[in-house]
Order: structure tokens, then C-alpha cells, then sequence
């Protein structure tokens, strides 16, 4: 296969890998271009000494480590300290204060699934550079100690001591795979529904039904966040205002995880994009012990005010009345009732492209 080819199959998988190293989907997207540049320079000399794929991944990690002794780690509003007490006093934007970005769900996910997660991929950025590039080829992509020695220029020894400390501190501020716990179908669906639903109706009764206990709620790029159910229906009463059809929810995923694009309605009756939400679930997940609809609930909401993000969402930038936005409240709308969205005559589900 040719390098274009085998590029144009690996990009994919590349672009996640740099999105972990780098916790932004922008600089992923600039470090793949110059991995690509960098291959396509030296290919007269790639030797077959190993397969391009992991002469493309060796690439890929000494573009992000170069990257990364010339910038600050991503992060979210709950790293830089203690929820805020106040909705109507929120810090201001920073824009420049390094946020973590959500990432456009892959059609295929190469490593462990759960590693590309929000939560998963903030906890990441804790690391330094060369034990975070160790902990993802060795546990994410499960290269051999020997080969990630070669790509860093170190002893497997030195490997297999960056990984220890590394999984030490993941562990301290990243759940396992086994502690994600999200509902079963179709308790997930329904819950996403009930969720799109109510803040589309500004309902904060709803939505207390919906929420957990120390459910958390936060903002990029404002530094403020929320942790607690009464603080997060507080920043929402403040903040969400009851306007009928002001807010269409648009179902997409983002980092395996659910999402909502939320558009507001403008004054000439178009609606345009305001937030991104990404969702973390809980509940009982598939098993004979699962108890349909028992504890079902959102844990967290990280709302990216960013609009900017959409179009690599695939997600359009303007968008009419869907004839089908004035419909009753239903808190015991059927799992199985899907929510129709039109997109300029489009069905929704068919506009958002996948990564």
C-alpha cells in the first residue's frame, strides 16, 4: 500500500491518538497534518524495518511531544479549584486558559474504548509528556514495552517505570473502565429524551428528576463551574429562560459519550448554535441484576460555549424551524419514540457526520 493510502486508512485512528496526547481536537488536527508531513519527507528512507502504521504512530507522538514542551496541559473548570457558590457571579470567559475540546465520536475506536472519554482524557493531561505517551501505547494501544522504548530513545526498564507512576496517578483522578457504569437500552434512551425534552422547555422540575445527587455541571470557557444538584437547578433557573421553542437539542455523540447540540432561535426566527453538551450517564448497565429505569440518571454536563466546534460535529450552522418542535410535555414519552429533527427537510441523524 501506498503512504497515501495507508495515511488516508490510519487518520482516523492517528487523530485520536494525538486528541489524547493533546486533550484538543484543533492542535490533534494540526499535529496529524505534520505527521503527515513528516512522513511523506522521510519515506525515501523508511527502511521497512517496522510496519508504516507504526512508523505513522512513532511520527504522530514525537509531533505531540514537540508540541508539548511549547504549551500548557488542557483542562477543565473543575481542575483549577472549588465549585462556585454563586450563579450570578460567574468569572469571566478565558479563552485563553487551555480547555480541554470534546471530540467528534469515531465510526471505530482503536484502544480501549473508555480512553477517550471526557473524563478519561482530562485526567491525561495530569500527566507529563513522555509518561502520558507510555500509558497510551502501553495500555490504550498495548504496544510492547521494547517498542515504545525504541519510538522514545529509552530502556524498557525506563518504560515500564514511566508506566507504574502513571497508572498511579490516573487512578487517583480517572474512573476505571469497570466503575463507568452507564443505563441500558432503553432506559439510556429514554433518559436522553426526557433530558433533550426539558431543557429544551426550560423545566427545572423535569430536570430534577433527571440529575443525580452531586451531579456536576461545567462551562469552557468560563472558569466557573457547579457541584450538586441544588447548585446546578440554581445556575439553570438563573440562566435558562422559559421561552417555548427558544432551544432545539440536536442529538450527536462526542467522546463515546452522548451529546446535545443546543441551537438558540434568533430574532428572525433561525436558530444558531449556542452550546455544546456532552453527558456523562449513570445507572445499571445490562445484566440480569439491572432493574429497568432504576437509577437512570445525568452525572455530568460539561457545556462547551463554544459554537466554533459545531462544524467539525458536522453539525450546520444555521438551522429553520423543525415543523415538529410544538409537542406536549410527556414525562412517560415511550423509549422507543424517537425525537424527530429536521434539518433544512434533512432528518437529522443523517446531518451530523461522524469522524
Amino acid at each position: 500500500m501506498t503512504l497515501e493510502g495507508e495515511f488516508a486508512r490510519r487518520r482516523g485512528e492517528l487523530l485520536a491518538h494525538c486528541y489524547r496526547m493533546l486533550g484538543s481536537l484543533h492542535d490533534a488536527e494540526d499535529a496529524v497534518q505534520e505527521t503527515y508531513l513528516r512522513a511523506w519527507r522521510g519515506f525515501a528512507r523508511f527502511e521497512d524495518r517496522s510496519s508504516i502504521r507504526t512508523w505513522l504512530y512513532r511520527i504522530a507522538t514525537n509531533v505531540c511531544l514537540k508540541a508539548l514542551t511549547h504549551s500548557s496541559r488542557r483542562l477543565v473548570p473543575a481542575a483549577l479549584g472549588a465549585p462556585g457558590p454563586d450563579p450570578d457571579d460567574l468569572a469571566p470567559r478565558t479563552a485563553d486558559a487551555g480547555w480541554i475540546e470534546p471530540f467528534p465520536d469515531p465510526a471505530v475506536v482503536v484502544g480501549a474504548r473508555h480512553s477517550l472519554r471526557l473524563a478519561m482524557v482530562a485526567a491525561l493531561q495530569h500527566l507529563p509528556p513522555r509518561p502520558r505517551a507510555v500509558l497510551i501505547l502501553r495500555d490504550v494501544l498495548a504496544w510492547p514495552a521494547a517498542e515504545v522504548a525504541e519510538l522514545l530513545e529509552t530502556t524498557p526498564a525506563a518504560v515500564n517505570s514511566h508506566l507504574q507512576r502513571a497508572r498511579a496517578e490516573l487512578a487517583r483522578r480517572a474512573p476505571t473502565e469497570d466503575e463507568v457504569s452507564e443505563p441500558a437500552e432503553p432506559d439510556r434512551r429514554r433518559l436522553l429524551d426526557r433530558y433533550a425534552d426539558a431543557f429544551e422547555r426550560a423545566d427545572l422540575a423535569a430536570l430534577e428528576r433527571l440529575l443525580t445527587g452531586d451531579v456536576r455541571w461545567e462551562m469552557p470557557p468560563v472558569p466557573t463551574w457547579f457541584a450538586g444538584r441544588a447548585a446546578v437547578l440554581d445556575l439553570l433557573r438563573v440562566k435558562l429562560r422559559p421561552a417555548p421553542g427558544s432551544r432545539l437539542m440536536i442529538a450527536t455523540k462526542a467522546n463515546t459519550q452522548p451529546a446535545f447540540a443546543c441551537y438558540v432561535r434568533g430574532d428572525d426566527g433561525a436558530y444558531r448554535p449556542h452550546q455544546l453538551h456532552v453527558l456523562t450517564l449513570t445507572g445499571p448497565g445490562p445484566g440480569p441484576g439491572a432493574t429497568a429505569g432504576a437509577g437512570a440518571a445525568v452525572k455530568a454536563v460539561l457545556a462547551f460555549h463554544r459554537p466554533d466546534l459545531f462544524p467539525a460535529f458536522g453539525l450546520p450552522p444555521l438551522l429553520d424551524r423543525p415543523p415538529l418542535l410544538d409537542r406536549p410535555a410527556l414525562p412517560d414519552r415511550p423509549p422507543s419514540l424517537d425525537r424527530p429533527r429536521l434539518l433544512g427537510g434533512v432528518p437529522a441523524a443523517q446531518a451530523v457526520i461522524r469522524a
